[in-house]
């Protein structure tokens, strides 16, 4: 469920930034980091130093440091998108700059672009070989700067190994999440993402969300704590009773409450849990029988019935990529 650990997320602001590419993400990960993910926010740009960053709204953002000499081992790169000409971005002396700064600094390292970011990565060769995408308005743009890239059109955001890119603007906060997910926990991501009221996206072809994600698009508090108790405790048994208590409701309400926040019952809601949990356990070289048992479940038959009804695969071909 998580990745190597991130200590530092650098966000590259390009000249004629687009504000709500840098805030919505910025912000995602500031809330991250206030709820315990180990990391510190940055800024910085092509600019001298104490110099604001110019940005698509006409209003210079202080604080900002130059584009340092040097990045620390475990940092996140990303870099956002820029309102006007592609071209005349690139041609600029503060475009040229953060270019050659891209190429210098960042290959091998996690990579996030937000929309038009892609763009500065793909000009920088980050992209070479690698699936990616951006706003839609873009995508011949970055064909062009990319020919060895196979760009994706339709989509919220596209991970390619440490390298993912984002669609327009609010893409820039889905794709955030993800990456606090990965990084971080999906509980966590879940918990941002209520902060920020906002919806984890998905279009067809994005990564699916886990189990641990899915089904948590809505607003209805108290399904919320239904499903954080859940997600606290997955191999315990849960009565409906107990849950309808955590969420001050009636038995009644719960079933019909949940089924409608989250597109599924309780009960494929718990055993999804269970699933991911044994899941889990078999990749960690757990057999099948002791994965049964960490997901609360009595026997290794009993684990296939349920594996057989929730998941597209069999718990044989975990261990087997394993």
């Amino acid at each position: 469920m998580t990745s190597s650990p991130i200590t530092e997320v650098c966000f590259v602001l390009p000249p004629d930034l687009i504000l709500l590419d840098l805030a919505g993400a910025a912000d995602a990960f500031r809330i991250a980091a206030a709820m315990g993910l180990p990391v510190r926010v940055r800024l910085m740009a092509p600019v001298a130093a104490g110099e604001a960053a110019p940005t698509a709204l006409g209003v210079a953002l202080a604080g900002v440091e130059p584009l340092p000499a040097k990045l620390p081992d475990h940092a996140l790169i990303v870099v956002c998108g820029a309102t006007g000409s592609v071209a005349r971005l690139l041609s600029s002396a503060a475009g040229t700059t953060l270019v050659a700064w891209l190429r210098r600094h960042v290959v091998g390292r996690p990579l996030a672009c937000v929309c038009s970011g892609a763009l500065l990565a793909a000009a920088a060769g980050l992209l070479d070989g690698r699936r990616c995408t951006t706003h839609h308005s873009l995508l011949d743009e970055l064909r062009q700067l990319a020919p060895a890239a196979e760009v994706l059109d339709s989509r919220v955001f596209v991970e390619d190994g440490e390298v993912c890119t984002s669609a327009g603007i609010t893409a820039g906060i889905d794709l955030a999440l993800h990456l606090i997910a990965k990084f971080g926990s999906p509980r966590l991501a879940v918990a941002v993402a209520r902060e920020m009221a906002v919806y984890m996206r998905r279009a067809a072809g994005d990564p699916a969300l886990s189990p641990w994600l899915e089904g948590r698009n809505h607003m209805n508090m108290a399904i919320h704590r239904v499903q954080d108790a859940l997600l606290k405790a997955p191999a315990q048994d849960w009565p409906l009773a107990r849950l309808a208590d955590i969420g001050h409701l009636s038995v009644r309400s719960l079933t019909r409450h949940f089924r409608e926040a989250s597109g599924m019952s309780v009960n494929r809601y718990h055993a999804r849990l269970r699933v991911a949990l044994a899941r889990q356990a078999l990749a960690n070289g757990d057999n099948v029988e002791r994965a049964a048992e960490r997901a609360g479940l009595g026997s290794a038959r009993q684990l296939r019935r349920l594996w057989a009804a929730h998941a597209d695969d069999r718990p044989a071909s975990v261990r087997q990529r394993d």
